[in-house]
């Protein structure tokens, strides 16, 4: 029985926290958010997302199973967490907190049905929710009319505020004390995860050291060697580096759910001639999407042009993902704008204040000359001139051929 059990609680166990941004910048969110539900007739919004109750809250949450939200009304934007994570969402997110407890499995959605009391419109991100949550949400809110927010909140998170810019540029920094490190570690017979780890290691170091107060174990590096390269997000093995292995080496700070990528190819002792004529042609493909992010440009008519450079060496069907896409708010399980995806069926205008993470890449097949996965990874602003290039690693033979 659980009739003497809470199940809807505030636990405000103490003081706010540390934030990264200023309440002026969580402010100016949440109001380009009511101003949009102003336009719509919208009474609240949902946000379920991590990336979505992270932008609008400040806070990013670790499901393990469990539902989370974020309630927005015109007075209020109240983050809704689990028991198990105590009082650290009220500490850490912006504004108001309730918590649901496991004494019943709906107690999720009491929770959203409190703080929705007499709406008659929702709207919800339509792109994350199931069809399970969809039907338990519906039986929740009777009479509600439920509406999509995922394109306009997508739409809001594409222009990255001063704040959020100077964020970036800290992470960018970050990862290259990453890169550096993993530099160093690159040689014959290291197993890839020792590379990956020294690099994250130092990268949660240099977080640490540059905030009163972070989260740092969420930041990663991908490093792969040998066949390990024919994918950019493989996971890091215990496979051995040898002398002569093309390598791939991306750090991911990750602050305060803003993550940086800073990619490379690397070999490891020397090179051979088939490897480094595609490794100059992917480098080139490389430099000319850093030159051709720019306000007004298309995202479609980046990836024509690239195209043309790769289908002129025959190298187009080697091409494996899109040639970069929105950096930000984005992690390996969340996040990411796709309106600004360098892809060819993407029409968007760069605009300043866009973060753009430009990685081209091809591949190798096994058994081929050159055989392995070709990746370098920047991150720019879009500027009202051009755009800043935020990472300045080295790149190339010259620089590259390490251990």
């Amino acid at each position: 029985m659980t009739h003497d059990m809470l199940h809807v609680l505030e636990w405000h166990n103490g003081a706010k926290g540390y934030a990264p941004f200023s309440d002026l910048e969580m402010d100016r969110r949440q109001t380009a958010m009511r101003d949009w539900m102003d336009i719509s007739e919208v009474d609240a919004a949902l946000f379920t997302s991590p990336q979505c109750i992270l932008y609008f809250a400040g806070w990013m949450h670790r499901p393990f199973g469990r539902k989370y939200g974020m309630v927005l009304t015109r007075t209020a934007g109240t983050t809704i967490s689990a028991g198990v994570d105590g009082g650290q969402a009220w500490r850490h997110s912006y504004g108001p907190n309730v918590t649901y407890t496991d004494w019943r499995r709906d107690n999720f959605y009491r929770a959203v049905r409190q703080l929705t009391a007499g709406v008659k419109r929702l709207a919800i991100e339509f792109d994350h929710v199931s069809l399970d949550f969809r039907r338990l949400l519906d039986a929740a809110l009777p009479g509600v009319e439920m509406v999509d927010l995922s394109l306009p909140a997508m739409w809001l998170r594409t222009v990255k505020s001063p704040e959020e810019q100077d964020l970036l540029r800290k992470g960018a920094k970050i990862a290259e004390i990453g890169f550096s490190e993993a530099i160093g570690r690159v040689a014959g017979g290291v197993p890839e995860f020792e590379v990956a780890t020294a690099a994250t290691t130092a990268m949660i170091a240099a977080s640490s050291d540059a905030f009163p107060h972070i989260e740092p174990m969420e930041s990663w590096t991908w490093f792969q060697s040998g066949i390990n390269t024919d994918g950019g997000h493989n996971p890091v093995t215990n496979r051995r580096i040898a002398r002569g292995d093309i390598l791939s080496l991306t750090c991911c700070p990750m602050l305060f759910g803003y993550s940086v990528a800073l990619g490379r190819t690397l070999f490891c002792g020397h090179v051979d001639d088939a490897s480094l004529a595609l490794w100059e042609k992917n480098l080139a493909v490389h430099r000319r999407a850093i030159e051709l992010v720019r306000p007004g440009a298309k995202c479609n008519e980046i990836a024509a042009e690239l195209n043309e450079m790769y289908r002129n060496w025959g190298l187009l069907r080697q091409r494996s993902c899109g040639y970069g896409h929105s950096a930000g708010v984005t992690g390996p399980f969340f996040g990411r704008e796709q309106a600004v995806d360098l892809r060819e069926d993407v029409q968007t205008e760069l605009q300043a204040g866009m973060a753009v993470s430009v990685g081209p890449m091809i591949l190798s097949p096994a058994g081929s000359a050159g055989a392995g996965g070709y990746h370098e990874t920047d991150l720019l602003i879009v500027t009202s001139e051009g755009a800043e290039r935020l990472t300045s690693a080295p790149m190339g033979p010259a620089h590259n051929v390490v251990g």
